[in-house]
């Protein structure tokens, strides 16, 4: 089978604590909009969160399991270390401010050229903003973020590889990122997308990470639809991977593996997408159950916190 290449970032799930929490941080904060309010199929009587752009495009899509009593992980290998977050060219001074007044501590990274604005949201998780002419301007508007400062999607991702290595021959190889760059610390891969295209990877391995609150739980990488997932789970299989079945996932399906490096990769479809039970205009207003669910809707209702999409005011 001749190589095959991905488009990039599809979505990056990770766990948080309090739902309420979560939302106010990403949507009063950071000004995504919640485009998906659903639950762990794995574990219904918790809630799955999905935040992106106006229309929820794959490559913009950070996704949540938020429990309220979990207890803290701890970043490391077999993660993803920070998540990228992609601005207009211009921005990063206005986020900057913009974080300080709401209460968070951020630092700057220079890697390859390029400034990083890096923080914390409330639950740990590791997060950076960065300058990027690449990607379509995000329409949404929400809470005084405006679309000329809004994080178009995902600039991509750094991966805490326990194998970096490996994971960077995969990344090349496997998944069809190019190698474009190389310094101390640092390899850097770009995918042929103009979101959710740029991989890090450090040289060095970081000491194992721990699941818990503020951690990535997988990565997923675009692919076109079904029929091109069904290609991708033999071509993984190929390079000595061991692929799960093709999983329903209701706005995707996906296959999961678990890479050299120990990090848990997802191959996710763009189709059909987030509007096939919810118009665009109305995306993340209601709590959307998959048919198999829809007759414990009553007894998940009752499970669930009780959340509201709202404006947050700044402590300064």
């Amino acid at each position: 089978m001749t190589n095959k290449q991905t488009n990039g970032v599809h979505h990056i799930t990770a766990i948080a604590g309090p739902s309420q929490e979560n939302i106010d941080f990403y949507v009063g904060v950071l000004g995504l909009r919640l485009v998906k309010k659903t639950v762990n199929f794995d574990d219904p009587g918790t809630y799955h969160f999905y935040f992106g752009d106006e229309k929820g495009t794959p490559g913009t899509i950070l996704t949540f399991f938020p429990w309220k009593n979990i207890p803290q992980g701890r970043v490391g290998s077999g993660q993803v270390g920070f998540t990228t977050f992609g601005v207009p060219t211009g921005a990063l001074s206005f986020w900057e401010k913009r974080l300080s007044d709401f209460g968070y501590q951020t630092e700057t990274e220079t890697r390859f050229g390029e400034t990083y604005l890096q923080f914390e949201d409330p639950h740990g998780l590791k997060l950076e903003l960065v300058e990027r002419e690449d990607g379509p301007e995000n329409t949404w508007e929400f809470n005084g973020v405006t679309s000329d400062v809004a994080i178009k999607g995902f600039g991509g991702a750094v991966l805490y590889s326990g194998a970096p290595q490996k994971t960077a021959e995969l990344l090349e190889e496997g998944l069809g990122f190019e190698k474009v760059g190389e310094e101390d610390r640092y390899l850097r891969f770009r995918s042929k997308s103009d979101i959710g295209n740029i991989i890090d990877v450090p040289v060095k391995a970081f000491p194992r990470g721990e699941m818990g609150a503020g951690t990535v739980h997988h990565i997923a990488w675009r692919v076109d639809d079904y029929e091109d997932q069904q290609d991708w789970r033999s071509y993984i299989q190929e390079h000595g991977l061991r692929p799960t079945e093709i999983l329903d996932r209701q706005y995707f399906t996906s296959i999961y593996f678990r890479e050299w490096g120990g990090i848990l990769f997802e191959v996710a479809t763009d189709t059909p997408g987030f509007d096939t039970d919810e118009t665009v205009d109305h995306l993340g207003e209601e709590l959307k159950l998959p048919e198999w669910l829809e007759q414990h809707r009553n007894q998940i209702e009752s499970l669930v916190d009780s959340i509201e999409v709202r404006e947050v005011k700044p402590k300064k």
